[in-house]
């Protein structure tokens, strides 16, 4: 008997692992499926040459004006996904942002892990940055989302998606990796080695000491100038996908 009970016990440990596996098959999206359903962006790839920089982490009093001068210096547009927290604190860069053209994405508020937290929590920290947002520029946050270092799966990007947002992380060759301050020469060439049209670029102007990435856009972006690129917002690159052409200057 007691053979017959340590057998039935190991039929249905195997058969509930290969449940188990059966359903991560079955329910989780490859990236092909996220793109296909408008949920989640990794690239726009256009015809024109360009470009699109994110900046994560910020505002941050002292790498976020410096970025903006070279920005302005080289007539690039870019977005910043913000950390609902930190605006109230700079307030002055979040508008000079806006009156030079560049947008906002939403990067939580408290820049916490969503994979620990519930639909609600999630919904309620992105609240939090929307009603903030509002309250200091008068105007409602893009409706782009990127999660804290990146991380997702299908519950979040559901509880994202389900608040009007779109998920949007970047090209997958196009990781500065400026966040593990590799050098500058090394965020160099994780940028410039492989641009192509439609890429989304990420960067971080807070989340620590930015002084390299501060440093590797003076090359980069004159680079890119040189090379006929045009550093847009990701709602212009998004237009131009769309529409396969377009008018911007």
């Amino acid at each position: 008997m007691e053979k017959y009970r340590i057998l039935l016990c190991v039929v249905l440990l195997l058969f509930s692992c290969f449940s188990g596996t059966y359903q991560n098959q079955v329910f989780a999206k490859t990236k092909q499926e996220y793109v296909e359903q408008g949920e989640v962006i990794w690239e726009l790839p256009t015809k024109e040459k360009l470009i699109a920089l994110t900046f994560d982490d910020g505002p941050h009093a002292v790498y976020t004006p410096q970025i903006l001068d070279l920005l302005l210096e080289y007539d690039a547009k870019a977005t910043f996904f913000i950390i609902g927290s930190r605006m109230n604190q700079h307030q002055d860069i979040v508008r000079r942002q806006l009156a030079e053209g560049h947008e906002h994405g939403n990067h939580t508020f408290n820049h916490e892990r969503f994979s620990r937290l519930s639909k609600e929590q999630i919904w309620q920290e992105l609240k939090l940055t929307e009603q903030e947002y509002h309250n200091l520029t008068g105007h409602h946050l893009n409706p782009y989302f990127r999660p804290p270092g990146g991380r997702y799966n299908e519950r979040i990007v559901e509880a994202v998606v389900e608040r009007g947002y779109q998920v949007v992380m970047w090209s997958w060759h196009q990781d500065s990796r400026d966040w593990s301050k590799p050098g500058v020469q090394k965020i160099i060439d994780n940028v410039l080695g492989g641009t192509r049209p439609g890429d989304i670029v990420l960067f971080h102007d807070s989340g620590g000491n930015r002084k390299q990435t501060v440093e590797a856009l003076k090359t980069i972006l004159p680079a890119l100038v040189q090379s006929g690129y045009r550093m847009v917002t990701l709602s212009e690159l998004m237009l131009v996908n769309q529409l396969g052409t377009s008018d911007l200057k």
